[in-house]
């Protein structure tokens, strides 16, 4: 058995963590990025995004240097000193350039466009009364969600 197929059929080890002060490198500015800098920031890392383009809900914290934006194509480079990686562009190539250089660097990367592909997923996630709840599944982020929501509003909490 590959790599690969090691990685696809192994449950996920679960990790808090922390990022605060620490390097975190978003390539691609679409909607995945306005979904997840939020909480990178609330995390306290420092976010660099890497875009031709940024998605005009995340154009505010790049101008007030709440967040660091690159705006062309993301480059090897800018891998450099990152903790955390997520490879979020429209393209699978460069998301797949995105987390070899990230695996070189033993830095973990998750892939937005193909979970089982990165080195790291992305749970579905909660707050209730300060906790926060994280649900991972087999590669399907819809269950994951559908899941979270059930344990949130069993522990008396409202999903988003």
């Amino acid at each position: 058995m590959g790599a690969d197929d090691l990685r696809t059929r192994t449950p996920a080890y679960l990790s808090g963590l922390l990022l605060a002060g620490r390097k975190v490198v978003v390539a691609g500015g679409g909607r995945v990025a306005l979904r997840r800098v939020p909480r990178l920031l609330q995390a306290g890392a420092q976010v660099v995004v890497v875009s031709p383009v940024l998605h005009p809900g995340l154009t505010g914290l790049a101008r007030s240097g709440a967040i660091t934006w690159h705006e062309r194509p993301v480059r090897a480079a800018d891998l450099d000193g990152a903790w955390y990686v997520l490879a979020a562009t429209d393209s699978a190539t460069v998301n797949a350039d995105v987390a070899a250089e990230a695996e070189v660097r033993h830095t973990f990367c998750v892939r937005a466009d193909r979970a089982e592909a990165g080195s790291a997923w992305t749970p579905a996630t909660g707050l209730v009364d300060g906790a926060v709840v994280a649900v991972l599944t087999d590669h399907d982020p819809q269950r994951a969600k559908e899941l979270r929501d059930r344990v949130v509003r069993a522990l008396g909490g409202e999903p988003r």
